[in-house]
């Protein structure tokens, strides 16, 4: 299945039935008086957070929805029928956007969570209900409400606990791959992801935790550069991050280039990404030369805590794991 974050729906809401004009008419009751009925609601349209969905990829061929008009009036006070609610389900964390006003409209953050984004109109009430003590005969309904509608932006930002960042080849689908059941595809050359991936961490020491890798970071990023800009979005729902490195490419000379670069782009895109904890984590010290350039940037940053690990051999994973959750627990209650 394609990954698609991004959609423009249109929805429009069922518009009300109109009342009825009708009289009385019976045998041996000449005189009957009004007896007609009122129109049906139109059907509104509810957006649901659902956990069966993963992507915005059903938007991709459907973008129009149209819920049923309430039915017209009848004689005998027979109210019209409502038109049925139209339930469309999007993902868990998408964030729902009025494109004329860039207004935001709600945020499906968990499963369960809904919202109705176009509100069906009311029934017309019927001729019955003008009846007065000086017209007794009203001859007039009133028509239906049309229902609501708009123009949706859909963003999906994905529900994760910890968010994986680091510029293309530092091993960021190495590492969801070998802490989780994440299978992402992984080659040796730059930009191979070209989605997020979540996985599934289980760890002895407490409650699984979901990671996600986010590709595509560049100097630029924040402005398009790379992919980077279309995967930022996915870092403002986790809690904290992995800020991976590859120690392997590192200058000693200037070990902090690339440290520098991931966290200027996160400040740029959103100023309060700089404020989520971070875990600095060296990755590849299998390489050659990898424990020297590790070594120069332990050095340039000695108050940092600072973790070194490799995916391939899976040396320091565990304690990887371990300090993840510690950091999750600290921060149990930040809101994502």
């Amino acid at each position: 299945m394609k990954f698609i974050d991004e959609a423009t729906i249109t929805v429009q809401a069922g518009s009300g039935g109109r009342g009825c004009v009708s009289f009385r008419r019976e045998k041996f009751i000449p005189k009957g008086g009004p007896d007609g009925g009122d129109g049906g609601d139109g059907g509104s349209i509810v957006l649901v957070a659902a956990d069966s969905k993963r992507t915005l990829y059903q938007f991709r061929s459907k973008k129009q929805f149209k819920a049923p008009n309430g039915a017209h009036g009848q004689g005998k006070n027979k109210t019209g029928r409502s038109g049925d609610t139209l339930t469309i389900e999007v993902p868990p964390g998408t964030l729902v956007t009025d494109t004329e006003t860039d207004e935001v409209i709600t945020d499906l953050v968990k499963p369960g969570d809904r919202y109705v984004v176009a509100q069906g109109g009311r029934g017309g009430q019927g001729n019955a209900r003008f009846k007065t003590s000086t017209n007794r005969a009203p001859r007039f309904a009133q028509p239906g409400e049309p229902g609501q509608s708009a123009i949706l932006k859909l963003d999906l930002k994905l529900l994760a606990d910890v968010g994986i960042v680091g510029l293309p080849n530092a091993g960021k689908s190495t590492l969801i791959a070998a802490i989780s059941s994440a299978r992402p595809k992984i080659a040796a050359y730059p930009f191979t992801t070209l989605t997020p991936n979540l996985g599934v961490v289980q760890s002895g020491w407490g409650e699984p935790f979901v990671v996600a890798d986010i590709p595509g970071l560049i100097e630029g990023a924040h402005q398009g550069t790379g992919l980077g800009i279309q995967f930022l979005r996915h870092v403002e729902r986790t809690r904290i991050l992995i800020h991976l490195i590859d120690a392997a490419a590192l200058d000693p000379g200037a070990p902090l280039a690339a440290y520098d670069t991931i966290n200027a782009e996160l400040v740029r895109y959103n100023p309060q990404l700089a404020q989520k904890p971070q875990l600095i984590v060296l990755n590849k010290l299998d390489l050659t030369g990898a424990g020297r350039a590790a070594a120069a940037f332990h050095d340039a940053l000695p108050q940092e805590s600072i973790l070194t690990i490799s995916a391939v051999t899976g040396k320091g994973l565990e304690q990887l794991k371990h300090r993840t959750l510690q950091l999750l627990d600290q921060h149990e209650n930040d809101q994502p």
